[in-house]
């Protein structure tokens, strides 16, 4: 099991979040979502855009705990659907 599958595995948060997030992969387009959603990264492989995705959810995630005024759900959504599939794609890209 890598790091990024083990801290996906333990990955807590409210079904609801997790549900929009599973449902929203089928309209998940790599090229025109990942640069939308990490901003500043020219490179992309899918390592380096999970490291940054597994960091933004972390920020989302205390912003949501703690109930700051400035919290997306939309964003977090968005986050959670491209960390899925880009754990997806380098599970795919490792099986090759």
């Amino acid at each position: 099991m890598t790091e990024f599958t083990r801290l996906l595995a333990e990955l807590r948060r409210p079904r609801l979040l997790i549900r929009a997030a599973r449902i929203g992969l089928a309209d998940y387009n790599r090229s025109r979502d990942l640069r939308r959603i990490v901003r500043n990264m020219e490179t992309i492989n899918p390592d380096h855009a999970l490291s940054a995705l597994m960091t933004a959810e972390a920020e989302l995630e205390e912003t949501r705990r703690a109930g700051a005024a400035h919290y997306s759900l939309a964003r977090h959504i968005d986050v959670l659907i491209a960390l899925l599939a880009e754990s997806r794609l380098r599970a795919e890209q490792g099986s090759t």
